[in-house]
């Protein structure tokens, strides 16, 4: 007895050495892909990163597929503090932060050692400035794309007149000037909602990241893609600022870092799934066109122009915000 008397006052004197057990955090992370998507999977990276990092101080719970908030409602959810976290992609912020579409513009930013270098860069760090004036704190900038497919049902859409009186899936009003310009009819509609759209006839083609068509099963609604580095895509982690600021320091030292880590792991990941995308939807029996430099120059000169316009239109930092982005 009296040695289980003194093995019990050790356990004791240590549990009280150590002082009291930190509660755990929920981080809710809410985003619109599907789990197959390769977002998804650098969101579990950060999720078991984070939660080593912080001894599960911080315990992440991802909600996938517009399981805990529609796409539009993340942002204000979030600014508001009924969800602690989420991702979106950066255009669809529209005219409510119009700099937000720059990566968007046709051509303009699609080069990987570019891509590399913007987080923490000048242009981010503007963006970000931006996000803070409407009430998130932005954390992460995943890349998830520089290779888009345009799908389509009925014919290839490779030469400009292929576009015209095509009813394709648009982004928002910017972007889509490019669109409009050869003749095309966007209509916005969100990543979510295209397979539906296609598969109704509401859209005749749409427009989506490489790897996505995969994901999103593309190919059993639509017969042929063409790919072409038309733009790139960032999905961007933010997070109600009031949450993330009552953290202790050292959750927020590791969130930080935890998020720079992912923030290249995901460069890695988007690459090695975008190489796999192409063969993976011939597999499934798409007819998958692969743009010439000639069709590239003829795309960018009859598509860039128009919605550069329309960006610096609406942008009150465009001119500015591409001048840092051309310089990485």
């Amino acid at each position: 007895m009296k040695k289980l008397t003194i093995a019990a006052s050790l356990a004791l004197a240590a549990a009280l050495a150590a002082g009291p057990a930190l509660a755990q955090t929920k981080m809710r992370i809410s985003h619109q892909v599907p789990t197959a998507h390769h977002m998804h999977k650098a969101l579990e990276y950060f999720k078991a990163e984070l939660e080593k990092a912080t001894s599960n101080g911080i315990v992440v719970e991802i909600f996938p597929a517009e399981q805990l908030a529609k796409a539009a409602e993340n942002h204000p959810q979030v600014a508001r503090g009924t969800i602690e976290a989420a991702l979106v992609v950066n255009f669809q912020w529209g005219n409510t932060i119009p700099e937000m579409n720059v990566t968007t513009i046709p051509y303009l930013f699609t080069e990987l050692e570019k891509i590399k270098k913007f987080p923490g860069s000048p242009a981010a760090k503007l963006l970000e400035a931006k996000l803070e004036a409407k009430g998130v704190k932005n954390i992460a900038w995943l890349y998830i794309t520089r290779q888009s497919i345009f799908t389509s049902g009925k014919k290839p859409l490779v030469a400009l007149d292929d576009f015209k009186g095509v009813k394709i899936r648009g982004l928002n009003a910017i972007v889509d000037a490019g669109l409009s310009a050869v003749g095309a009819a966007p209509t916005p509609v969100s990543g979510a909602e295209v397979y539906n759209a296609l598969q109704s006839g509401l859209l005749d083609a749409g427009l989506t990241d490489l790897s996505a068509a995969v994901s999103r099963r593309y190919y059993e609604v639509q017969k042929f893609g063409t790919v072409s580095p038309y733009f790139s895509v960032y999905f961007h982690m933010f997070a109600n600022p009031a949450w993330l600021a009552k953290l202790p320091p050292a959750q927020q030292k590791a969130i930080a870092e935890v998020a720079a880590r992912t923030e290249a792991h995901t460069i890695g990941l988007t690459e090695e799934t975008a190489g796999k995308a192409v063969g993976q939807l011939r597999e499934k029996g798409m007819t998958v066109h692969e743009q010439t430099p000639a069709e590239l120059a003829a795309w960018k000169a009859a598509m860039q122009k128009p919605v550069i316009d329309a960006f610096i239109k609406s942008a009150p930092d465009g001119a500015k915000l591409i001048e840092l982005m051309q310089k990485l």
